[in-house]
């Protein structure tokens, strides 16, 4: 077979739009192929994506109203520098992006801001605590309740034993009135509180939710090459994150106007691996691992209902103990934890031209998460009031993702190179955060490369993308089966294009 000199061609015409649209935040895949190229060897390459990601308000939204498309095109560049600086060693400089986001919402949903019904509960949350404090105020009055109650439906023809809340509300008045004190404080607090609220609700937020996030990576990878079948490797990754959310409409609620801006940061981590490979046969495998990355950074952040100057009453008027009611205007740094990773790559001749080429990726989404230090405080003084008296996350996720991509690359002649290949992605769980509503894909792909001499070539791929469906939910319905959109029946197309020289 003829395949000392293919494996590389095979591999490289494969890169093109591999990662692009992946579970969470996962984004350029990391591949480490240009490590392994022989002797001294350069690559540039961009990537773009065109994704549709349109959905339905589900759940427990009050509507039911169309969402339009919410996933913004994107591209990113990638580059790799290898050199070979003796029989034995090798150094090498990785450039990629590999987390990302790009969305936002528009049109007239749960997503974007209505300042004319909006409010800073739901309707159902608000409700369930009126109910609560009502039956409080039952049970303070005692054996006086019941022939208040019984005077009041009489007079309104309904029925003592399904009484209305309307009606309980007037046995509550006759009880007060009766000399009651306590009750009477309770409805007074009652009405400041809903009034309160009412006036709370014109200082949510206004446009639609988006989210834009950046990552860069630069590995420096030191090989060792005992023989010319194993390689083993590893070096410092510098890291840089930055990004910028906004949440607005009905669907979060309290959070309706919160901003934070991640300014970027660097931080420090590592990867190693090792490969064995028979060049004759165009076989290699490699296994790649990649540390978590530690960022710690103040995030400027803004809530425009903290901007109320009743919160404070508002919030002790729904039970919110006041040592966290003095928390929430506190500052603090953030810790974001960017994954660990894996990568499996294999390759083998299968044919006289002919290659066939698999890559497995695992990535610990499960552990990661995003609690910016003001949200968090927030959410831990008002989570007792939608269930999650311990706070919650801006962002998390409940699974790891796996992903498969495989294939078959062939040489057609001195100059062309073409492959198909297809990819599977587990998704990191359903229902999964608003701000990326999908779980995994299948899709398919083809790449062509052109040699115009044997130093240099060009390639270029495009993929299509079958999105997989997924149930969208908030930080604050995060781990449970809550969720407030659909999103069904979407897809992407990805094109990249690489020029590669070797010398």
């Amino acid at each position: 077979m003829k395949l000392k000199h293919l494996s590389t061609a095979m591999i490289l015409a494969t890169l093109p739009a591999t990662g692009v649209f992946a579970a969470a935040l996962d984004r350029s895949g990391q591949s480490m192929s240009a490590f392994f190229q022989p002797g001294n060897y350069f690559e540039a390459g961009i990537s773009v994506l065109d994704p549709d990601v349109a959905g339905k308000e589900a759940g427990s939204s009050a509507t039911r109203r169309d969402i339009g498309d919410m996933a913004n095109d994107y591209y990113f560049p990638s580059a790799a520098l290898k050199l070979q600086l003796n029989d034995k060693f090798s150094f090498g400089l990785l450039y990629d992006q590999p987390f990302g986001s790009d969305s936002e919402y528009s049109g007239n949903n749960v997503f974007v801001s209505n300042p004319g019904t909006d409010t800073i509960l739901s309707q159902k949350a608000l409700g369930e605590l009126a109910t609560s404090s009502i039956n409080k105020l039952v049970q303070a009055s005692g054996a006086a309740f019941t022939p208040a109650l019984i005077a009041v439906t009489n007079a309104t023809g309904g029925d003592p034993t399904k009484p209305t809340q309307t009606e309980i509300l007037g046995a509550l008045q006759q009880v007060a009135k009766g000399g009651n004190t306590t009750v009477g404080a309770g409805l007074t607090a009652l009405q400041n509180t809903q009034a309160a609220i009412n006036a709370a609700n014109n200082y949510l937020g206004t446009g639609g939710t988006k989210v834009k996030v950046d990552t860069q990576n630069l590995s420096f990878v030191l090989g060792f090459q005992p023989t010319q079948n194993f390689n083993f490797y590893a070096g410092p990754v510098l890291q840089t994150v930055k990004g910028n959310v906004s949440l607005r409409g009905q669907a979060y609620s309290l959070y309706n106007g919160y901003d934070a801006n991640i300014k970027e940061t660097t931080g420090v981590g590592w990867l190693a691996g090792a490969a064995y490979q028979i060049p004759e046969i165009a076989l290699r495998a490699s296994l790649t691992y990649r540390s978590e990355i530690d960022h710690k950074v103040n995030i400027n952040e803004d809530l425009s209902i903290l901007n109320f100057p009743g919160l404070t009453s508002v919030l002790a008027g729904l039970d919110v103990p006041a040592s966290k009611l003095q928390a929430i205007n506190s500052e603090g740094k953030t810790t974001i934890t960017t994954p660990q990773s894996v990568n499996l790559d294999f390759q083998t001749g299968i044919m006289a031209d002919t290659v066939a080429f698999a890559n497995v990726r695992w990535v610990n989404w499960k552990d990661f998460s995003i609690q910016p230090y003001k949200f968090g405080k927030v959410s831990e003084a008002v989570g007792g009031l939608v269930g999650r008296p311990n706070g919650f996350n801006l962002v998390e996720y409940s699974d790891d993702q796996w992903s498969v991509n495989a294939g078959v690359g062939r040489k057609l002649n001195d100059k062309w190179a073409g492959n198909m290949s297809v990819g599977w992605d587990s998704g990191a769980g359903n229902p999964v955060t608003t701000l990326g509503p999908t779980e995994g894909y299948w899709n398919v792909g083809l790449g062509l490369q052109y040699s115009p001499t044997p130093q240099t070539f060009i390639a270029g791929g495009v993929k299509y993308f079958w999105l997989g469906d997924a149930k969208a939910q908030t930080g604050a319905q995060a781990g449970g089966d809550e969720y407030v959109a659909e999103f069904s029946d979407n897809n992407a197309i990805a094109y990249g294009l690489k020029l590669g020289y070797k010398f």
